[in-house]
Protein backbone atom coordinates (compact mmCIF):
# COMPACT_ATOMS: atom_id res chain seq x y z
CA UNK A 1 0.00 0.00 0.00
CA UNK A 2 1.33 3.64 -0.87
CA UNK A 3 0.73 6.60 1.10
CA UNK A 4 1.32 10.29 0.80
CA UNK A 5 0.85 12.23 4.20
CA UNK A 6 -0.01 16.25 4.57
CA UNK A 7 -0.39 18.12 7.43
CA UNK A 8 -1.75 21.31 8.72
CA UNK A 9 -2.82 22.52 12.24
CA UNK A 10 -6.13 24.17 14.29
CA UNK A 11 -6.87 25.43 17.30
CA UNK A 12 -9.88 25.33 18.91
CA UNK A 13 -12.20 26.16 21.99
CA UNK A 14 -14.41 23.42 23.76
CA UNK A 15 -15.76 21.94 26.76
CA UNK A 16 -16.75 18.43 27.42
CA UNK A 17 -19.57 17.08 29.58
CA UNK A 18 -18.91 14.11 32.04
CA UNK A 19 -16.77 13.49 35.32
CA UNK A 20 -14.80 11.28 33.04
CA UNK A 21 -13.04 14.82 31.43
CA UNK A 22 -12.20 16.43 34.73
CA UNK A 23 -10.82 19.91 34.49
CA UNK A 24 -11.51 19.58 30.54
CA UNK A 25 -15.20 20.07 31.70
CA UNK A 26 -14.48 24.04 31.62
CA UNK A 27 -14.08 26.03 28.55
CA UNK A 28 -10.14 25.43 26.99
CA UNK A 29 -8.07 25.82 24.26
CA UNK A 30 -6.70 23.24 22.32
CA UNK A 31 -4.09 23.32 19.31
CA UNK A 32 -4.10 20.32 17.44
CA UNK A 33 -1.54 19.16 14.58
CA UNK A 34 -3.52 17.60 12.00
CA UNK A 35 -1.83 14.67 9.70
CA UNK A 36 -4.16 13.40 6.59
CA UNK A 37 -2.80 10.46 4.93
CA UNK A 38 -3.90 8.92 1.53
CA UNK A 39 -3.55 5.51 0.72
CA UNK A 40 -4.07 3.74 -2.96
CA UNK A 41 -2.82 0.54 -3.95
CA UNK A 42 -1.11 1.19 -6.80
CA UNK A 43 0.31 4.66 -7.80
CA UNK A 44 -1.86 6.27 -10.65
CA UNK A 45 -0.46 6.87 -14.21
CA UNK A 46 1.58 9.81 -13.10
CA UNK A 47 3.25 7.46 -10.24
CA UNK A 48 1.52 9.24 -7.37
CA UNK A 49 -0.73 8.65 -4.86
CA UNK A 50 -2.63 11.99 -4.98
CA UNK A 51 -1.75 15.46 -5.95
CA UNK A 52 -0.01 16.87 -2.87
CA UNK A 53 -0.82 20.25 -3.65
CA UNK A 54 -4.38 19.65 -3.77
CA UNK A 55 -3.93 17.71 -0.94
CA UNK A 56 -2.57 20.69 0.69
CA UNK A 57 -5.10 22.81 -0.35
CA UNK A 58 -8.05 20.87 0.86
CA UNK A 59 -6.95 19.88 4.02
CA UNK A 60 -6.30 23.13 4.72
CA UNK A 61 -10.14 24.07 3.71
CA UNK A 62 -11.53 21.48 5.70
CA UNK A 63 -9.65 22.78 8.79
CA UNK A 64 -10.23 26.45 8.41
CA UNK A 65 -14.03 25.84 8.57
CA UNK A 66 -13.05 24.70 12.23
CA UNK A 67 -9.75 26.83 13.42
CA UNK A 68 -10.27 29.70 15.95
CA UNK A 69 -14.11 28.51 16.61
CA UNK A 70 -15.53 27.72 20.13
CA UNK A 71 -17.39 24.29 18.74
CA UNK A 72 -19.21 24.65 21.62
CA UNK A 73 -21.57 27.31 19.66
CA UNK A 74 -20.75 25.60 16.67
CA UNK A 75 -24.76 24.46 15.09
CA UNK A 76 -23.08 20.72 13.64
CA UNK A 77 -21.53 20.15 17.51
CA UNK A 78 -24.84 20.81 19.77
CA UNK A 79 -24.33 18.26 22.33
CA UNK A 80 -21.58 16.65 21.34
CA UNK A 81 -18.54 16.15 23.24
CA UNK A 82 -15.90 17.13 20.65
CA UNK A 83 -13.00 15.08 21.41
CA UNK A 84 -9.90 14.41 19.25
CA UNK A 85 -10.64 11.11 18.37
CA UNK A 86 -14.25 12.63 17.17
CA UNK A 87 -12.57 15.39 15.54
CA UNK A 88 -10.53 13.28 13.52
CA UNK A 89 -13.54 11.67 12.07
CA UNK A 90 -14.97 14.87 11.59
CA UNK A 91 -11.96 15.99 9.23
CA UNK A 92 -11.62 12.61 7.33
CA UNK A 93 -15.61 12.86 6.45
CA UNK A 94 -14.92 16.15 5.45
CA UNK A 95 -12.11 15.18 3.27
CA UNK A 96 -13.77 11.69 2.19
CA UNK A 97 -16.63 13.81 0.34
CA UNK A 98 -14.43 16.52 -1.14
CA UNK A 99 -12.25 13.62 -2.80
CA UNK A 100 -15.93 11.89 -3.94
CA UNK A 101 -16.91 15.49 -5.17
CA UNK A 102 -13.37 15.59 -7.57
CA UNK A 103 -11.30 18.19 -5.69
CA UNK A 104 -8.84 16.25 -5.24
CA UNK A 105 -8.56 15.51 -9.09
CA UNK A 106 -9.66 12.45 -10.95
CA UNK A 107 -6.60 10.78 -9.98
CA UNK A 108 -7.84 10.96 -6.59
CA UNK A 109 -11.01 8.46 -7.12
CA UNK A 110 -8.43 5.76 -7.30
CA UNK A 111 -7.97 6.24 -3.57
CA UNK A 112 -8.57 3.19 -1.03
CA UNK A 113 -8.11 4.93 2.18
CA UNK A 114 -7.66 7.63 4.23
CA UNK A 115 -6.48 7.69 7.89
CA UNK A 116 -6.43 11.70 9.47
CA UNK A 117 -4.58 11.89 12.97
CA UNK A 118 -4.72 14.91 15.39
CA UNK A 119 -1.68 15.51 17.45
CA UNK A 120 -2.74 17.03 21.38
CA UNK A 121 0.88 16.71 22.16
CA UNK A 122 4.17 15.48 21.63
CA UNK A 123 2.87 12.55 23.58
CA UNK A 124 -0.93 11.95 22.88
CA UNK A 125 -2.98 11.82 19.45
CA UNK A 126 -6.21 10.06 17.93
CA UNK A 127 -6.80 8.96 14.47
CA UNK A 128 -9.24 7.56 12.54
CA UNK A 129 -9.11 5.79 9.67
CA UNK A 130 -11.46 4.94 7.25
CA UNK A 131 -12.30 3.77 3.07
CA UNK A 132 -12.69 5.96 0.17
Amino acid sequence: MFSITVRDHIMIAHSFRGEVFGPAQRLHGATFLVDATFRREQLDDDNIVVDIGLATRELAAVVSELNYRNLDNEPDFAGVNTSTEFLAKVVADRLAERVRKGALGEGARGLAGLTVTLHESHVAWASYERTL
